[in-house]
């Protein structure tokens, strides 16, 4: 097996990066971390792990992923988010890759969790991300959210990424409020103009998709959760979409003629 170089984008992850690098540390032998300017202990950590740590304000999912690579030694790349841990069968079946085609690149299936429940409804899983790419060939995105790499071939692995999404419900509903933030913010860097229809309309699809086309509405209390959350966080991202956009265009108070 060639070498990997595993990267890791950060904002305040103390709670997260020490275990995700010694997760990477098991296949790779060189450990980048961007950080978008951590208020934390993030960048100390992460040192301390022996990862070569970058810092850069936020760029957006796709260009910040991306922002790491060219600082890699090797061509190999193991992208893992600050929450997501290899299981052991995505170890071994590392270790059993040869890589000797660049233009193939590997996806994992995702167990994402709740605390320690794992959610399998609506989508939940097998949830499958490509992590394993070759940078000569592939690479993330420039999509500012919601980002995903782009290779000539994808090989869908049976190996598991363990995903600790949230510790709990309460934490689930902070992260909705902060990723619609973000979703919003990046959706006006992309131009994307502000609507009165577009909350519910998309609010809609995206709880019909849920609820019917993956399922939800056989899978219990799990599937409704799925369901409704997806639902709120769509919502909530255009309708911060139009706040942005009327924060902009309105006058500060007291400049009113």
């Amino acid at each position: 097996m060639p070498p990997i170089t595993g990267i890791v984008i950060t904002l305040n992850e103390a709670d997260n990066i020490v275990d995700c690098l010694r997760s990477l540390k098991r296949v790779c032998d060189e450990l980048i971390v961007v950080d978008s300017l951590s208020e934390d202990n993030t960048v100390a950590l992460a040192e301390a792990e022996g990862a070569t740590v970058i810092s850069q304000a936020y760029l957006g999912d796709g260009p910040q992923k991306a922002h790491g690579v060219p600082f890699a030694r090797h061509d190999w790349i193991l992208a893992l988010d600050a929450d997501e841990r290899l299981d052991d069968d995505a170890v071994a079946l590392i270790e059993r890759l040869a890589l000797d085609d660049p233009n193939t690149a590997y996806a994992f299936r995702r167990k994402n969790y709740v605390g320690r429940h794992w959610i399998r409804a609506a989508g939940f899983y097998p949830d499958a991300v490509t992590r394993l790419y070759n940078r000569t060939t592939a690479g993330y995105l420039p999509k500012k959210a919601h980002s995903s790499v782009r290779a000539p071939r994808v090989e869908q692995t049976r190996a598991h990424l363990h995903h600790f999404t949230y510790t709990d419900l309460s934490h689930w509903i902070r992260r909705i409020d902060a990723l619609s933030t973000r979703d919003a913010w990046a959706m006006k860097e992309s131009g994307v103009a502000p609507s009165a229809v577009r909350p519910t309309l998309h609010a809609g699809i995206a709880a019909l998709r849920k609820f019917l086309l993956k399922g939800g509405i056989f899978q219990g209390s799990d599937g409704m959760l799925v369901t409704l959350t997806t639902a709120f966080r769509t919502y909530m991202k255009y309708a911060k979409l139009n706040e942005l956009h009327e924060n902009e265009t309105t006058p500060p108070a007291g400049d009113a003629p």
